[in-house]
């Protein structure tokens, strides 16, 4: 059995477009949408070949039309996409983001995975990259072999005995100064992870064509281009 696992596609649809296809199942940990401007097909990619998914803070933001707030990072750009987002999707996609569990377990061929977009204390929001032991004290009532994350962006593997967790990446938007796109796999009980690359200048030409501001274009793309590698100071310089 060899399981895809995804997140943090945030409307990329040419990244996403370049994940290969060779994988009996596909989970989804959120974050299916924002920052980026192309979200029908990414949805209705995740609709087609997604066995189980699970809502992230983005999707939920999306789904519930709450405003992005702030004027600085990443919060600029979710302000700039958002609204596009409401404009270009219909309510049956957008009922599709809203239905999106929380968390959720998937149990096939042997294999048990938890799913989740941040970490099981706050499930949407709590950033936490490969602290072993900040882990352990999450886990606790989790029942299953592999817990998969996604949220921050930066891909790892952390064995802790009983249970893996597993973070993907991210396949819109890396924030580990390596712009390709970034998925797991989860084979017969082993993981790999995985990068793959894309046609990044399709991304921005697809952007450009909505017409959204150029700071948010040049801040995209050189978001995009460094990999997430930027200060708060580089991504603050756009205006």
């Amino acid at each position: 059995m060899r399981i895809l696992v995804v997140a943090d596609i945030h409307s990329n649809w040419p990244a996403l477009q370049a994940i290969p296809l060779d994988f009996d199942r596909c989970v989804v940990l959120g974050d299916i949408v924002d920052y980026g401007t192309d979200p029908v097909p990414c949805i209705d990619w995740v609709r087609r070949h997604a066995a189980a998914g699970v809502r992230g803070n983005h999707d939920h933001a999306v789904a519930q039309r709450v405003p992005a707030v702030g004027l600085s990072g990443y919060r600029r750009l979710a302000a700039v996409s958002r609204p596009l987002h409401w404009k270009l999707l219909d309510p049956a996609r957008m009922k599709f983001l809203a239905r999106l569990p929380v968390t959720t377990y998937f149990r096939e061929g042997g294999m048990d995975l938890y799913l989740i977009h941040a970490t099981p204390r706050d499930p949407m929001d709590e950033y936490l990259t490969n602290d072993k032991e900040a882990w352990r004290q999450r886990l606790d009532q989790v029942d299953a072999r592999f817990v998969c994350v996604g949220h921050s962006h930066i891909p790892f593997h952390l064995d802790l005995g009983e249970i893996h967790v597993v973070n993907p990446g991210s396949v819109g938007q890396p924030r580990d100064g390596n712009w390709q796109a970034s998925y797991a796999i989860i084979e017969d009980g082993q993981v790999s992870l995985h990068r793959v690359e894309y046609d990044l200048e399709a991304t921005l030409r697809q952007m450009q064509s909505t017409g959204i501001p150029d700071w948010a274009l040049q801040l995209s793309e050189a978001v995009l281009r460094n990999g997430g590698n930027l200060t708060r100071e580089q991504m603050n310089q756009f205006a």
